[in-house]
């Protein structure tokens, strides 16, 4: 059964739900191929068209970033459908927001943006913000998280896992996961400089990475061949156990169709058919404890 870890759907605006983040309903959503109004009814389409039985819908901050409306409802009324909200771990009611939306069936858990500027989240990256460290104090938040064993899903850039490091290190009992390859780029060195510092993150068997949103990271275009070191990499350091794959669909349908951002696996060399079978499922149900 094959689990796309990373997608996302959005439902219209609306006066209780407008879209205020300019740059994505601009630069990112007019580029997809998919309807301005991407619907779980419709990414559901997508994925019977591509062989995917289930999905983890990512909350798409079209809307204000922590406005979670869209994603919970994915996760109540579609059986085949999973959800990562967003919370912001500053707040007041931070805790007991994290505690709401955990106690909603197949709501897995949350999502962090450490590779955006807090006061413009989730519109643009910044490698260089540090809040995540900041983060890692709001203990009355983290303990929610681990009353409620929520999934901590983690966007950051290479040279910023070491700030993603000591977030592991504080809280070594929570799931992580890595999303994007860490924002690794073809050039990017394997052992050496902040990709390495996935070795220190390996430690913990309770972290895992996922290799989604390929289609960006590659220069080559189909099947990727560029990014393939990374992955086997990443194999070697966690293991399949721990690897993780997610298609990013439809923030990649400007480059890709989603078929190809599950098919391009098939062109790694050296992976078996149990690995990809891990790869494309056994791995996440395994970290989250869906199996």
């Amino acid at each position: 059964m094959v689990l796309d870890s990373h997608t996302h759907s959005w439902g219209p605006p609306s006066a209780d739900h407008p879209w205020v983040n300019g740059p994505i309903v601009e630069n990112d959503v007019a580029d997809y191929s998919v309807s301005t109004v991407f619907r779980n009814e419709a990414l559901l389409a997508e994925m019977d068209a591509a062989g995917v039985d289930e999905a983890v819908v990512v909350g798409y901050p079209v809307c204000e970033w922590t406005d979670n409306w869209y994603t919970v409802e994915a996760a109540e009324e579609h059986d085949r459908l999973y959800g990562i909200v967003m919370v912001d771990q500053f707040a007041d009611d931070a805790a007991q927001t994290l505690r709401d939306a955990m106690a909603v069936d197949d709501v897995l858990g949350f999502r962090l943006g450490g590779i955006c500027p807090y006061d413009r989240m989730w519109e643009t990256f910044d490698t260089s913000v540090t809040w995540l460290r900041d983060a890692i104090h709001e203990t009355e938040f983290w303990n929610v998280a681990v009353e409620t064993d929520a999934v901590v899903q983690v966007l950051v850039h290479v040279d910023q896992l070491d700030q993603a490091v000591e977030l592991v290190e504080a809280y070594p009992e929570l799931t992580f996961l890595f999303d994007h390859f860490a924002y690794a780029d073809p050039e990017t060195p394997l052992d050496e400089g902040g990709f390495d510092r996935f070795a220190d993150l390996a430690e913990y068997d309770s972290v895992g990475v996922k290799i989604s949103e390929v289609v960006h990271q590659s220069n080559t275009g189909y099947p990727y061949t560029d990014m393939h070191d990374h992955v086997r990499w990443l194999l070697d350091a966690f293991g399949r156990e721990r690897v993780v794959w997610g298609s990013d669909f439809p923030n990649v349908s400007d480059e890709a169709r989603y078929e190809e951002t599950l098919t391009w696996l098939d062109h790694v060399d050296e992976l078996s058919d149990v690995d990809r079978e891990w790869l494309t499922g056994r791995s996440f149900r395994r970290l989250t404890g869906l199996e």
